[in-house]
């Protein structure tokens, strides 16, 4: 039961601003034959879209300290990023699993106030999806 409830605490910090990564120790404890592959992808998918969920809080919060200087997303920064979401819309929630610009996405999609019932389930299924395809991609690496 420890090794789930370690899979999802690395993979919800793996989504915050936090420079981890939860696909190795996913594909470490999925060769454990007494783990279930299910609930760890269940578990690492859970973890993983709550951490961009404080991502998102984080940009809902922060978006009002712009105007400071230590403030970490400068004007053009944060424009650059708005015309992105604005441009790809909502359907770029799918893609937060991706490495830094998920987490940008995330934030950015906070200070814009996106709506929580389009962020959980387009993250959830982006962020499943991503652990699905390294678990069956191990998977089919293993039966070679």
């Amino acid at each position: 039961m420890l090794n789930y409830l370690f899979i999802f605490l690395v993979s919800f910090l793996s989504a915050t601003i936090l420079p981890l990564g939860s696909e190795g120790l996913l594909l470490y404890y999925a060769n454990d034959a007494t783990l279930s592959v299910f609930y760890l992808w269940i578990w690492a998918s859970l973890g993983n879209t709550l951490g961009g969920l404080t991502n998102w809080f984080l940009g809902l919060y922060l978006i009002r300290f712009e105007h400071k200087k230590w403030f970490p997303m400068k004007a053009p920064t944060r424009q650059k990023a708005e015309r992105f979401f604005n441009k790809y819309g909502i359907w770029s929630l799918l893609f937060t699993w991706l490495p830094v610009v998920g987490d940008g996405i995330a934030l950015v999609s906070g200070m814009l106030r996106t709506p929580i019932w389009y962020f959980l389930p387009l993250v959830l299924i982006g962020k499943a999806a991503r652990y699905a395809l390294i678990l069956w991609g191990q998977h089919l690496l293993l039966t070679l």
